[in-house]
């Protein structure tokens, strides 16, 4: 091929949309963990058709970025396959994403007469169905928005613009009314009541539009119950586990919401009976090990305590072995070895974390939980103090930015206890007070501090 030759045919794959034109970065996400859950989905049919020929574009792509062209043209041919025999002859705008990914890869092959075919392809379909552009064909949007949503956290906020606008063009979809609610679901912070919960807004509407979701009304149970609206939750959780009974995300999601609210024992029966069915999953190991983080702090028997310390550290050791990347899970496992008195593994952990976190939400949970390690497990103050106000920096408001200012004040009302003129202790204080945004003055603040020290007393 001539170098115009190859110029011309770039140009024309840059103008495609697919998952080579979306700017889905390696770099942006754990590649290992997202093509496990990727072939977990397809292997367990998890989802409608459509959904698995979505998951195989994905896969398609995945396998290119490893480098694995043959394997990701099989996908490919797979995802074709079952869009054709969803949809029938009404399956060509469907069929967009799937052939523009055809002739990325065929020209990454070195196949440029097969690159140019399916460049054939697509323009057949663009001129027997003419929208103004083909970012304007809804289906294509809804693809885009839900291969950006599984990708990588760090797409989450194109991936709410793209199932918008897919909205817009289809405001009926049931697949991109779903994936909105998810993605709401997924990032919306604390609001003030269910009114002003966009995400409890848009899940009730993708129920109504998908009434056989049982995985759409668990978040909405998850989420009614935050308000304590726990009649409405536990109806949508009794109607869902009813429906769905051997379903690994609905056993998951039910797990969840029993242990968050009381019923931790029935949380490890489901839990366990998803892991016969689906042995690899980080998140269900994840559930476990929390489920049984919480039985041992209530036990008072310090056998019987221990027994579930070493079980939820096994599970917890599961979860971040399948998903390497799982960083909550990896502070939550070395603050567990501090507690065990495994210290020299729970640094290692510690560390490693340190060096691999990326989404400010997991690096804020980390600088609190190793804080506490190092104040109480190390004995080393000054440093924990640190990552107390790192922690506080990245988030105030948030529930670990909180804890990490309560932190803080303890330390800070111990030195005053000895010695109310301690320059340290009142800096900590003054850095709370910039940090938050506090309306009491910091001298203020010493004398609250050092009223409850005398009230302790």
């Amino acid at each position: 091929m001539s170098c115009t030759e190859d110029k011309i045919l770039n140009m024309e794959l840059a103008k495609l949309e697919c998952h080579f034109t979306w700017k889905m970065r390696k770099r942006d996400t754990n590649i290992t963990d997202h093509l496990t859950r990727l072939e977990q989905n397809c292997d367990l049919n998890l989802g409608e058709e459509a959904g698995i020929a979505r998951t195989h574009n994905s896969l398609a792509y995945v396998k290119y970025l490893l480098g694995s062209y043959e394997e990701a043209l099989t996908n490919l041919q797979k995802s074709e396959e079952l869009t054709k025999d969803c949809y029938g002859d009404n399956c060509d705008e469907r069929l967009i994403v799937t052939y523009g990914n055809f002739a990325w890869l065929h020209f990454h092959m070195k196949q440029y007469a097969e690159c140019k075919s399916y460049l054939d392809k697509l323009k057949e379909i663009i001129e027997n169905n003419p929208p103004v552009s083909t970012f304007d064909v809804h289906h294509v949007v809804g693809e885009k928005a839900w291969a950006l949503f599984k990708f990588s956290r760090k797409y989450y906020d194109r991936a709410i613009e793209c199932f918008r606008k897919a909205l817009e063009l289809e405001p009926e979809e049931g697949e991109w009314n779903a994936g909105y609610a998810i993605v709401l679901y997924r990032t919306e912070k604390k609001c003030a009541s269910p009114e002003d919960s966009s995400a409890i807004q848009h899940l009730r509407r993708a129920i109504e539009i998908n009434p056989d979701n049982d995985e759409l009304k668990l978040l909405l149970a998850l989420k009614l119950a935050e308000f304590k609206l726990f009649d409405e939750a536990e109806d949508l959780v009794e109607r869902a586990l009813d429906k769905s009974p051997d379903s690994p995300n609905v056993i998951r999601y039910v797990g969840k919401y029993l242990r968050n609210y009381g019923h931790v024992d029935w949380s490890i029966s489901l839990l366990k009976r998803a892991l016969d069915v689906t042995p690899d999953s980080a998140f269900i190991h994840h559930q476990l090990a929390l489920c049984y983080k919480q039985k041992k702090e209530q036990l008072k028997d310090q056998i019987e305590s221990q027994r579930f310390r070493h079980l939820s550290i096994s599970h917890f050791e599961k979860s971040v072995t399948l998903k390497s990347g799982f960083i909550v899970a990896m502070v939550q496992l070395a603050a567990l070895y501090g507690e065990d008195g495994q210290i020299n593994r729970a640094d290692e952990v510690f560390q490693t974390a340190l060096f691999t976190a990326k989404d400010k939400s997991s690096i804020q949970a980390l600088y609190l939980y190793f804080g506490e390690f190092l104040q109480y497990r190390k004995r080393c103050q000054q440093l924990a103090i640190r990552y107390y106000k790192d922690c506080l920096k990245m988030a105030p408001d948030t529930k670990d930015g909180k804890k990490s200012a309560k932190n803080l004040r303890k330390i800070s009302n111990k030195c005053l206890s000895k010695n109310r003129h301690d320059t340290r202790a009142l800096g900590i204080l003054e850095f709370i007070e910039q940090v938050t945004g506090g309306n009491q003055s910091t001298a203020e603040d010493c004398e609250h501090v050092l009223e409850s020290t005398c009230n302790e007393k």
